[in-house]
């Protein structure tokens, strides 16, 4: 039985992945019920499991009710006690498989947005939360530049055409941002383009590849020459390292 993955809509901008075959279902990063539950009830789909990224109100929101219609699944997460659903913490090279779906991921720990931040990675794709946005990537709300630079640099070893699943609908922010830092990468102009007429149409930007942010995603791109004269000019310094580079990338996108 085939899987497909979905977005489901919720707040503002965020997606809420439903994996899926016909008759269950898993949701990443449920930070609100009801588009949930609507989605299961459209689609004749039990809920069958929960996987979680990090503790943020957006991402977790939702369980309680989850757990409510559907008592007894297993909630999948970071080791923080604080995420009381939780039934099953996971670490760095940590195995799971979504029995009743068929599909295997294994634990990437990438602390940087928050400390506690995990992703997934299967055959199926990568379902980052919120530490690779497409052109982008996550806030440090607690955790430091170096770890967020260690965790990306995690990420982008992974096959090229991985499929990246990540949380919010972030994209023509970040290309605006990604403009001013090098103006003359052409898979970035070309990019958004493309981009455009999807918000257009009201359609995803998203699943992005591993292959297209490594082309399009100043974070990921701290050895372009283009970009690190620009960065240098922003800071008034002159940076002698990627993660130098980095984390006053990070700093200037933060007061864009």
């Amino acid at each position: 039985m085939s899987v497909s993955v979905s977005p489901i809509k919720a707040f503002n901008d965020n997606y809420i992945w439903c994996l899926r075959n016909q008759t269950h279902c898993t949701v990443v990063d449920p930070g609100d019920a009801a588009p949930v539950l609507t989605y299961c009830q459209d689609n004749q789909l039990t809920l069958s499991a929960i996987l979680i990224t990090h503790h943020h109100w957006d991402h977790t929101g939702g369980i309680d009710a989850l757990l409510a219609a559907f008592p007894d699944i297993p909630v999948y997460g970071p080791q923080n006690k604080d995420i009381k659903q939780i039934t099953t913490r996971l670490s760095q090279g940590d195995n799971l498989k979504l029995a009743q779906l068929g599909v295997r991921f294994s634990v990437l720990e990438v602390p940087g947005h928050t400390l506690d931040h995990i992703a997934y990675y299967g055959d199926i794709g990568l379902f980052c939360g919120d530490t690779l946005f497409s052109a982008g990537c996550g806030r440090l709300f607690e955790g430091s530049p170096q770890q967020m630079f260690q965790s990306l640099a995690k990420l982008t070893a992974l096959p090229a055409d991985t499929a990246v699943y990540c949380t919010h609908e972030y994209t023509m922010a970040n290309i605006t941002f990604a403009e001013a830092v090098e103006p003359s990468n052409q898979a970035l102009i070309d990019y958004k383009h493309w981009a455009n007429e999807q918000r257009e149409k009201n359609i995803p930007t998203l699943p992005s590849s591993i292959q297209r942010e490594l082309a399009v995603n100043p974070f990921l791109r701290c050895h372009s020459a283009e970009l690190v004269t620009n960065v240098n000019q922003n800071m008034g310094a002159t940076l002698t390292s990627e993660q130098a580079t980095f984390a006053s990338l990070r700093s200037w996108k933060d007061n864009f």
